[in-house]
């Protein structure tokens, strides 16, 4: 666990630093930098959704994750419960919701192969080398998220500690059914939301991305169908 403990610390300092400069931005700037940071939030979306090799893995998983998240009401549960937070945090005119900062960090620190494959090592082997470099990254992203989105970033260490956490202590189970292909595919639909994150970041769109983050677990449970439809296609063929 040294791993997701660096992880975690290297998150919320440098959310903090963030906070910190995003009391001297004047509103002007603040929505230039989020312009900017939206236009990088799409670029890390979109390198990182082609890494995927089936594009019906990914429309299923996106179409069946929104349809689970909305009925579930992801969004509204993560907003109430970022109402206490939002009543002592947030200042009058700031435009961004910390539910909206948690899901926007919580995405970009958690989606992706160094954070499925840096806590499956951690867990089975003891080498915590790949999360302590995703860390010395997440200490610079977490800085400039923080300076524009707020303190849900900060409360996104939260979140980073459950689920590379969890990966770490369910190693031993999980890595017999992620394999590259999946871990691929997850990392495929996980960066279609950061790309509507993006968009949203960008003031383009309003996109409720929380109902939508089943997609996340839908796309390398699909993969692991494909061989016994395709097996059961060719009986049937």
């Amino acid at each position: 666990m040294l791993g997701v403990l660096i992880n975690v610390i290297t998150v919320m300092v440098g959310a903090s630093v963030g906070l910190l400069f995003k009391k001297g931005i004047p509103e002007r700037v603040s929505t230039a930098a989020m312009t900017g940071l939206g236009a990088c939030t799409l670029y890390i979306g979109i390198k990182g959704s082609l890494v995927g090799e089936n594009v019906l893995i990914l429309i299923a998983s996106v179409v069946l994750g929104a349809v689970v998240g909305t009925l579930v009401n992801i969004d509204g549960a993560l907003n109430r419960l970022a109402e206490t937070v939002e009543r002592k945090c947030k200042k009058e005119g700031d435009t961004v919701s910390v539910a909206e900062g948690l899901v926007s960090a919580t995405l970009l620190f958690c989606v992706g192969s160094m954070t499925v494959t840096g806590s499956l090592q951690a867990g089975l082997t003891g080498d915590n080398g790949v999360l302590i470099t995703k860390a010395m990254l997440d200490l610079v992203s977490s800085m400039m998220l923080a300076s524009t989105l707020g303190v849900g970033v900060l409360l996104s260490a939260v979140a980073v500690f459950v689920i590379q956490g969890g990966l770490v202590l369910l190693a031993g189970v999980l890595a017999p059914l992620l394999s590259t292909g999946a871990i691929n595919e997850m990392t495929c639909a996980g960066s279609i939301l950061i790309v509507m994150i993006g968009t949203n970041l960008m003031g383009i769109t309003k996109i409720k991305v929380a109902d939508l983050l089943p997609a996340i677990v839908f796309a390398p449970l699909i993969y692991g169908l494909v061989p016994l439809f395709e097996a059961l296609w060719q009986r049937i063929a």
